[in-house]
Protein backbone atom coordinates (compact mmCIF):
# COMPACT_ATOMS: atom_id res chain seq x y z
CA UNK A 1 0.00 0.00 0.00
CA UNK A 2 1.34 3.59 -1.09
CA UNK A 3 0.94 6.43 1.68
CA UNK A 4 -0.30 9.20 0.71
CA UNK A 5 2.35 12.16 2.15
CA UNK A 6 1.09 13.07 6.21
CA UNK A 7 -0.24 9.81 6.63
CA UNK A 8 0.84 6.96 8.05
CA UNK A 9 -0.82 3.33 7.23
CA UNK A 10 -1.38 2.15 10.71
CA UNK A 11 -2.62 5.06 12.15
CA UNK A 12 -4.18 7.38 9.68
CA UNK A 13 -3.26 11.38 9.28
CA UNK A 14 -0.37 12.40 11.42
CA UNK A 15 -1.00 15.84 13.49
CA UNK A 16 2.36 16.19 13.04
CA UNK A 17 5.27 16.36 10.71
CA UNK A 18 8.56 13.23 10.49
CA UNK A 19 12.02 14.00 9.13
CA UNK A 20 11.14 12.78 6.03
CA UNK A 21 7.84 14.64 5.89
CA UNK A 22 8.40 17.88 7.86
CA UNK A 23 5.43 20.59 8.16
CA UNK A 24 5.71 24.43 8.60
CA UNK A 25 2.86 26.12 10.07
CA UNK A 26 2.52 29.78 9.47
CA UNK A 27 -0.18 32.85 10.10
CA UNK A 28 -1.47 34.85 7.24
CA UNK A 29 -2.62 38.30 7.52
CA UNK A 30 -3.37 40.94 5.69
CA UNK A 31 -4.87 44.83 6.81
CA UNK A 32 -6.28 46.80 3.57
CA UNK A 33 -7.89 50.05 3.54
CA UNK A 34 -10.98 51.03 1.36
CA UNK A 35 -13.00 53.84 0.77
CA UNK A 36 -16.27 53.53 3.44
CA UNK A 37 -19.96 52.59 0.73
CA UNK A 38 -22.44 53.34 3.72
CA UNK A 39 -22.55 56.37 6.40
CA UNK A 40 -25.46 55.21 9.37
CA UNK A 41 -26.90 58.67 11.03
CA UNK A 42 -29.26 58.43 14.06
CA UNK A 43 -32.33 61.50 14.66
CA UNK A 44 -33.26 61.71 17.77
CA UNK A 45 -36.51 63.88 17.86
CA UNK A 46 -38.20 65.31 21.24
CA UNK A 47 -41.12 67.34 22.27
CA UNK A 48 -42.96 68.57 25.35
CA UNK A 49 -45.67 69.81 26.66
CA UNK A 50 -47.93 70.30 29.65
CA UNK A 51 -50.22 67.60 28.73
CA UNK A 52 -49.44 64.34 27.59
CA UNK A 53 -51.60 64.53 24.08
CA UNK A 54 -49.90 67.44 23.62
CA UNK A 55 -46.23 66.19 23.89
CA UNK A 56 -47.69 63.38 22.20
CA UNK A 57 -49.08 65.16 19.28
CA UNK A 58 -46.01 67.67 18.85
CA UNK A 59 -43.79 64.36 18.69
CA UNK A 60 -46.05 62.68 16.06
CA UNK A 61 -45.79 65.43 14.19
CA UNK A 62 -41.98 66.25 14.30
CA UNK A 63 -41.66 62.37 13.58
CA UNK A 64 -43.54 62.63 10.67
CA UNK A 65 -41.40 65.80 9.36
CA UNK A 66 -38.17 64.00 9.89
CA UNK A 67 -39.41 60.91 7.82
CA UNK A 68 -40.70 63.07 4.70
CA UNK A 69 -37.52 64.93 4.59
CA UNK A 70 -35.20 61.18 4.57
CA UNK A 71 -37.68 59.69 2.19
CA UNK A 72 -37.21 62.48 -0.17
CA UNK A 73 -33.40 61.26 -1.08
CA UNK A 74 -35.19 58.36 -2.56
CA UNK A 75 -32.57 56.03 -3.23
CA UNK A 76 -30.08 57.14 -1.46
CA UNK A 77 -30.91 56.24 1.88
CA UNK A 78 -31.07 52.39 1.98
CA UNK A 79 -32.22 51.89 5.20
CA UNK A 80 -35.11 53.98 7.36
CA UNK A 81 -36.28 52.76 10.90
CA UNK A 82 -37.62 53.61 13.98
CA UNK A 83 -35.57 53.25 17.15
CA UNK A 84 -36.32 53.84 20.42
CA UNK A 85 -39.76 56.03 21.69
CA UNK A 86 -40.41 57.12 24.63
CA UNK A 87 -42.74 59.67 26.84
CA UNK A 88 -42.41 60.31 30.36
CA UNK A 89 -43.62 62.75 33.00
CA UNK A 90 -41.64 65.13 34.60
CA UNK A 91 -42.85 65.76 38.45
CA UNK A 92 -42.79 69.13 40.59
CA UNK A 93 -40.99 68.72 43.76
CA UNK A 94 -41.55 65.78 46.23
CA UNK A 95 -43.89 66.39 48.49
CA UNK A 96 -47.87 66.38 49.57
CA UNK A 97 -48.81 68.11 46.06
CA UNK A 98 -46.77 66.32 43.88
CA UNK A 99 -47.87 66.55 40.25
CA UNK A 100 -46.99 66.41 36.59
CA UNK A 101 -45.38 69.49 35.58
CA UNK A 102 -44.47 68.86 31.84
CA UNK A 103 -44.09 65.53 29.74
CA UNK A 104 -41.17 65.02 27.72
CA UNK A 105 -41.49 62.65 24.39
CA UNK A 106 -38.60 61.33 22.14
CA UNK A 107 -38.37 58.87 19.56
CA UNK A 108 -35.02 57.88 17.73
CA UNK A 109 -34.73 56.80 13.62
CA UNK A 110 -32.05 55.55 11.73
CA UNK A 111 -30.90 55.79 8.43
CA UNK A 112 -28.45 54.29 6.32
CA UNK A 113 -27.04 55.92 3.17
CA UNK A 114 -25.42 55.02 0.39
CA UNK A 115 -24.95 58.88 -1.67
CA UNK A 116 -22.71 60.77 0.77
CA UNK A 117 -23.21 63.68 -1.21
CA UNK A 118 -27.04 63.57 -0.18
CA UNK A 119 -26.04 62.84 3.36
CA UNK A 120 -23.97 66.20 3.43
CA UNK A 121 -26.84 68.12 2.78
CA UNK A 122 -29.54 65.65 4.84
CA UNK A 123 -27.70 65.87 7.95
CA UNK A 124 -27.99 69.82 8.11
CA UNK A 125 -31.27 70.12 7.15
CA UNK A 126 -32.41 67.45 9.66
CA UNK A 127 -30.41 69.64 12.52
CA UNK A 128 -31.88 72.88 11.21
CA UNK A 129 -35.26 70.78 11.99
CA UNK A 130 -37.12 71.97 15.95
CA UNK A 131 -35.82 70.10 18.94
CA UNK A 132 -33.95 67.20 16.47
CA UNK A 133 -30.57 65.87 17.44
CA UNK A 134 -28.57 64.30 14.37
CA UNK A 135 -25.19 62.35 15.64
CA UNK A 136 -22.89 60.43 13.01
CA UNK A 137 -22.15 59.77 10.85
CA UNK A 138 -20.75 56.24 11.62
CA UNK A 139 -18.91 55.27 7.80
CA UNK A 140 -19.13 51.31 7.33
CA UNK A 141 -18.86 48.80 4.47
CA UNK A 142 -21.71 46.66 3.32
CA UNK A 143 -21.59 43.09 4.60
CA UNK A 144 -21.07 41.89 1.07
CA UNK A 145 -18.38 44.18 0.04
CA UNK A 146 -15.47 42.66 -2.24
CA UNK A 147 -12.88 44.47 0.30
CA UNK A 148 -14.06 41.49 2.50
CA UNK A 149 -13.07 38.67 0.38
CA UNK A 150 -10.00 40.89 -1.10
CA UNK A 151 -8.73 40.62 2.49
CA UNK A 152 -8.86 37.26 2.51
CA UNK A 153 -6.91 36.34 -0.40
CA UNK A 154 -4.31 38.39 0.36
CA UNK A 155 -3.92 36.63 4.13
CA UNK A 156 -4.13 33.19 1.95
CA UNK A 157 -1.35 34.56 -0.41
CA UNK A 158 0.71 35.90 2.25
CA UNK A 159 0.76 32.51 4.14
CA UNK A 160 1.84 31.08 1.05
CA UNK A 161 4.65 33.28 0.69
CA UNK A 162 5.66 33.06 3.94
CA UNK A 163 6.33 29.16 4.25
CA UNK A 164 7.93 29.45 0.84
CA UNK A 165 10.27 31.51 2.27
CA UNK A 166 10.78 29.27 5.44
CA UNK A 167 10.75 26.55 3.44
CA UNK A 168 13.79 28.01 0.87
CA UNK A 169 15.53 28.28 3.95
CA UNK A 170 16.24 24.91 4.57
CA UNK A 171 16.90 24.28 1.04
CA UNK A 172 13.15 23.04 0.74
CA UNK A 173 9.98 23.15 -1.54
CA UNK A 174 6.93 23.14 -0.67
CA UNK A 175 4.47 20.14 -1.81
CA UNK A 176 0.79 20.08 -0.33
CA UNK A 177 -1.33 22.13 2.07
CA UNK A 178 -2.32 20.28 4.92
CA UNK A 179 -4.70 22.65 7.12
CA UNK A 180 -6.01 25.93 6.37
CA UNK A 181 -7.71 27.80 9.34
CA UNK A 182 -9.84 31.49 8.79
CA UNK A 183 -9.13 33.31 11.71
CA UNK A 184 -11.76 36.13 10.65
CA UNK A 185 -11.82 39.11 8.77
CA UNK A 186 -13.49 41.98 9.76
CA UNK A 187 -13.72 45.62 9.93
CA UNK A 188 -11.50 47.24 12.73
CA UNK A 189 -14.29 48.40 15.07
CA UNK A 190 -14.60 52.57 14.35
CA UNK A 191 -13.39 55.20 16.45
CA UNK A 192 -15.70 57.93 17.43
CA UNK A 193 -17.46 59.09 14.52
CA UNK A 194 -15.22 62.00 12.97
CA UNK A 195 -17.32 63.23 11.12
CA UNK A 196 -21.06 65.48 11.20
CA UNK A 197 -22.04 65.56 15.07
CA UNK A 198 -24.66 68.00 14.34
CA UNK A 199 -27.82 69.63 16.93
CA UNK A 200 -30.55 71.65 16.35
CA UNK A 201 -32.62 72.61 18.87
CA UNK A 202 -34.20 76.27 18.10
CA UNK A 203 -34.90 75.69 14.33
CA UNK A 204 -33.47 78.46 11.56
CA UNK A 205 -35.81 81.80 10.86
CA UNK A 206 -38.12 81.14 7.80
CA UNK A 207 -37.14 80.79 4.23
CA UNK A 208 -33.00 80.51 5.88
CA UNK A 209 -32.25 77.45 4.40
CA UNK A 210 -29.33 75.78 6.30
CA UNK A 211 -25.79 75.14 4.02
CA UNK A 212 -24.63 71.07 2.83
CA UNK A 213 -22.13 69.85 5.38
CA UNK A 214 -19.20 69.13 3.45
CA UNK A 215 -18.34 65.37 4.81
CA UNK A 216 -14.88 63.32 4.27
CA UNK A 217 -15.72 60.21 4.68
CA UNK A 218 -13.35 57.93 6.52
CA UNK A 219 -11.53 55.04 5.20
CA UNK A 220 -12.21 51.83 6.53
CA UNK A 221 -9.50 48.75 7.43
CA UNK A 222 -10.23 45.44 6.75
CA UNK A 223 -8.32 42.69 8.81
CA UNK A 224 -7.97 38.94 7.91
CA UNK A 225 -6.00 36.06 9.54
CA UNK A 226 -5.97 32.45 8.65
CA UNK A 227 -3.13 29.83 9.82
CA UNK A 228 -1.87 27.61 6.86
CA UNK A 229 0.10 24.22 7.61
CA UNK A 230 2.32 22.52 4.66
CA UNK A 231 4.37 19.67 4.02
CA UNK A 232 7.64 20.18 2.53
CA UNK A 233 10.60 18.33 1.13
CA UNK A 234 13.28 17.15 3.29
CA UNK A 235 15.24 20.10 3.91
CA UNK A 236 19.18 19.72 2.90
CA UNK A 237 20.63 20.36 6.27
Amino acid sequence: MTNTPGHSAASGPLPYGTPDEPRVAVRGEASLEFDPEVARITVTVSARGTDRREALESLTRRNSEVLELVKGYGEAVEKLSTGTFSVSPELTEKGRRERVRTYHGRVQISATVGDFTALGEMSTRLADLELTRVEGPWWALREDSPAHREARQQAVREAVTRAREYAAALGSELVALVELADLGAENAAPSSPPGARAAGYRGAPAGDAAPALDLEPQRQRVQAQVNARFLMTRPAL
